[in-house]
């Protein structure tokens, strides 16, 4: 681990993310812009699988996943970037390992979603109800949506003291 750690440290991410005063600020709210893309599109379409706003179509909401895919891309460039600028800090932490683990179940669920369910929920109508597994599904989404947000502020609270010779 302190190779990889060392490795990052002489990464020119690490050297962007530290050197220029205002990278860290901007890429803070470029990644939180990113989250609000995310969970304001994916968090529709599970709510209608849920039940909420059943009059529209699943398929119509659907439509607004290519944006919140464009704030996945950014949170995954930005996040990347905070764990070039300060590997140390996310890899000895305890709320660190819990948010991966929550991105991990995430991933998980889409596939599974887009592999099992996606179908049948695209055809819906207005005010048809989304098949159980697809409520599951959704309800696991928004539960883990919430979990990765959660970890990802706690990761302040449980910082690591400075760790190896870096």
């Amino acid at each position: 681990m302190d190779a990889l750690i060392q490795w990052l440290y002489d990464s020119w991410p690490n050297h962007f993310a530290n050197d220029y005063r205002w990278t860290w600020p901007i890429a803070e709210s470029v990644h939180f812009f990113g989250l609000v893309l995310l969970t304001g599109t994916v968090g529709a379409f599970d709510l209608r699988l849920l039940g909420v706003i059943k009059g529209m179509r699943p398929a119509d909401l659907h439509r607004l996943i290519r944006v919140g895919l464009a704030g996945f891309g950014m949170i995954v460039i930005t996040g990347l970037l905070f764990i070039s600028g300060a590997p140390e800090q996310y890899f000895y932490n305890s709320a660190f390992h819990l948010k991966v683990i929550a991105l991990t179940a995430m991933g998980i669920n889409v596939t599974l979603f887009y592999s099992r369910e996606f179908r049948t929920v695209r055809a819906l109508g207005p005010n048809d109800d989304a098949p159980r597994a697809a409520k599951i599904m959704a309800g696991v989404s928004l539960f883990l949506l919430v979990a990765v947000m959660l970890f990802g502020r706690m990761l302040t609270f449980f910082r690591p003291a400075y760790v190896g010779t870096f």
